[in-house]
């Protein structure tokens, strides 16, 4: 799949991804949801409280920089080429929330930015440096990294995990 460049584009990959993601999951007992090693240490649930929490940080950065505050992204101390520090304290954060938390939270957050994506004009979506806080970037390329092409990711990570396991 092409990577979105539109609002419609990216709802109907979000949407296709996101359906794949769980039709992938469905056959999984809790167990085996929860169990280590699926990419790296992670467990499936923990591959979706990283979804869920980088849904939360693109939804809370583009709250920030409506109200005309200076935003810091990735996080405040970090730069991008430090993103796995930041996935690790996402980790670290979530590793003890039940599975069952994680996973009505993600799909809260999937519908969170769903709604919010319709509610953004598209030229505010598509013009790089709308937003200041997105530098170069578009902030569609932002929903996209958070949604469509995140699902995708943790698709594939199951999806191989699964090839490795004996039944």
């Amino acid at each position: 799949m092409s990577r979105p460049k539109d609002k419609t584009t990216l709802i109907d990959a979000m949407t296709a991804e996101y359906d794949k993601l769980n039709a992938l999951l469905a056959p999984l007992d809790d167990a085996e949801m929860v169990t280590p090693g699926v990419c790296e240490a992670w467990s499936v649930k923990d591959i979706l409280a990283h979804l869920f929490a980088w849904q939360q940080m693109v939804l809370g950065w583009c709250r920030a920089g409506a109200r005309g505050e200076d935003v810091k992204t990735p996080a405040p101390d970090l730069k991008w080429s430090e993103t796995p520090i930041l996935n690790q304290r996402i980790y670290e954060q979530y590793r003890d929330v039940p599975l069952g938390d994680i996973r009505a939270q993600l799909a809260a957050s999937h519908a969170e930015t769903q709604a919010a994506l319709i509610g953004i004009p598209d030229e505010a979506l598509v013009t790089p440096k709308f937003y200041r806080w997105t530098n170069t970037s578009t902030l569609l390329s932002y929903f996209v990294s958070c949604t469509s092409s995140h699902y995708a990711w943790a698709s594939t990570e199951i999806r191989k995990w699964l090839k490795t396991r004996v039944k």
